[in-house]
């Protein structure tokens, strides 16, 4: 298994509450929604990242949500093209960021477009979720970026969700931690496929790190069946970000 040793991430604005959502259960709590974050950076120095933190920007009340702007593999970052056109600008910024991580910068140019919360890399395949966010002339701009790496890439029709990662996430060892309505996928035939929980829907965003894997608090008995199969699971309060469609996977790129 591929071990991470950084992280990026963003510290979250005031202007968070002005975010993108559609979960219709109100407005972050700035506050809380900062004291979430740092428990998120001190878990991700648990596991044994070292962190570049950058500053929080003010004019993208949505920044903080870093995966989408970026796809990181071990050759390259690609700066991808984002399905909300009120995100597209956070690309500079991304780029100016991963510049300094990164030797090779690869960005899409459109017309298509493509969240990195649609992207899911499992060894040296994509899955990329059809989605609201990513469209067709998106997933293949991104195939004919990466395929000259040795990366090939499929793309899956979703529904009722907002990213392919808000409800599959890989947790490596061929385990796939899956909403109910992706386990029939043949797609996913050959995985391990670990349902999650009726009613704890939010826990299909799970992340692994290295020896961790990362999952949202209150989602108990998604815990209790990832654990029944050896892994090591920590529980983090996410409250204020699932207010905003996020999730543990969206606030930070791993390398």
């Amino acid at each position: 298994m591929p071990r991470f040793t950084h992280a990026l991430i963003r510290r979250p604005g005031r202007t968070m509450t002005q975010g993108l959502t559609t979960a219709q259960e109100g407005p972050p709590d700035y506050e809380l929604a900062l004291q979430q974050h740092r428990h998120y950076e001190q878990v991700l120095r648990d596991c044994g990242l070292q962190l570049t933190v950058l500053p929080a920007l003010e004019e993208f009340p949505d920044s903080c949500f870093v995966e989408d702007p970026a796809v990181v593999t071990p050759e390259f970052a690609l700066i991808t093209r984002p399905g909300a056109p009120s995100r597209r600008a956070e690309t500079g910024p991304m780029a100016e960021a991963l510049r300094s991580t990164h030797s090779l910068l690869l960005e899409m140019t459109g017309p298509g477009y493509l969240d990195g919360g649609d992207v899911m890399m499992v060894d040296r395949h994509f899955f990329i979720g059809l989605s609201e966010r990513t469209d067709r002339d998106g997933v293949r701009e991104f195939e004919k970026r990466v395929s000259p790496f040795g990366y090939t890439v499929s793309a899956l029709e979703i529904s009722g969700m907002l990213h392919l990662k808000t409800g599959a996430a890989y947790l490596e060892d061929n385990i796939l931690l899956l909403h109910a309505s992706l386990m029939d996928l043949d797609v996913f035939t050959e995985f391990v496929k670990v349902p999650v929980a009726e009613g704890e829907d939010y826990a299909a965003n799970a992340l692994r790190i290295n020896d961790h894997v990362l999952l949202p608090a209150d989602c108990s008995v998604t815990a209790g069946r990832l654990r029944d199969i050896g892994l090591t699971v920590l529980e983090l309060p996410m409250s204020e970000y699932r207010k905003l469609d996020g999730g543990l996977s969206c606030l930070s790129l791993r390398f």
